[in-house]
């Protein structure tokens, strides 16, 4: 669902900056991709979910401790520590070891082309002259098609390249702080709900994205075209 902020309260000539997600919001969904990587590689589903679903639970917990997936997203660990922790928890459905060098590419890249009209919008807004960011929870540094970034964005925050993640405040003012704008000035469109809480607590406008179309019906009512 989007913002409960009511609408009202959003005033569109005030709004000059948009803040996407990577991962479900410019990608098809996350778990679908998973799903696909698990049947490719064998991979028993209920030692996944019996792994990474704590991991997962807890990373979104502002209370909750450090975990795995926590030093991941911030850099504290490599990919290929995490995929050696990660495999060495997982089962495959024929009984053999798991490999894990190459998981994370294999999870994320099973499927995960860029969504086109996700692509066509923000290229849109940004030819009408407002400012545009990435920030994402980088679980693979190395699997961004960084190629298309220059044309997309003037900002990209990757939480493994500046030791910060989401839900944590600090990105988002840095984020923020990289455009040059302020926080009330921005959208910010996320798959997971504890980040867009994050973001509108520091004064942002929140799009909580399930479907490209209906996020950019969103955005279209937020950022009306005038004649």
């Amino acid at each position: 669902m989007a913002s409960a902020r009511p609408s009202g309260a959003v005033d569109p000539a005030g709004l000059c900056a948009v803040i996407f997600d990577w991962g479900g919001v410019l990608t098809p969904p996350i778990p679908g991709l998973v799903r696909a990587w698990a049947e490719a590689d064998m991979i028993d589903w209920d030692s996944y979910v019996a792994t990474v679903g704590p991991w997962l639970a807890a990373a979104y917990d502002l209370a909750g401790g450090p975990n795995p997936v926590h030093q991941l997203e911030r850099g504290e660990c490599t990919a290929a520590e995490f995929e050696l922790l990660l495999a060495a928890r997982l089962q495959r459905t024929d009984g053999l070891p798991v490999v894990a060098e190459g998981i994370l590419a294999r999870m994320l890249g099973v499927g995960g082309e860029p969504v086109a009209l996700m692509y066509d919008l923000i290229r849109e807004l940004r030819g009408r002259g407002l400012k545009t960011a990435l920030l994402s929870n980088s679980w693979d540094v190395t699997g961004y098609p960084r190629e298309d970034f220059p044309a997309l964005f003037d900002a990209v925050v990757i939480s493994g390249e500046v030791g910060m993640r989401k839900p944590e405040s600090r990105i988002f003012q840095h984020t923020v702080g990289l455009l040059g704008v302020e926080h009330r000035e921005c959208v910010f469109v996320d798959d997971i709900a504890v980040n867009i809480t994050a973001a509108e607590a520091l004064g942002m406008t929140g799009i909580h994205h399930n479907d490209p179309a209906v996020t950019a019906e969103r955005l279209a009512r937020l950022f009306p075209v005038r004649n």
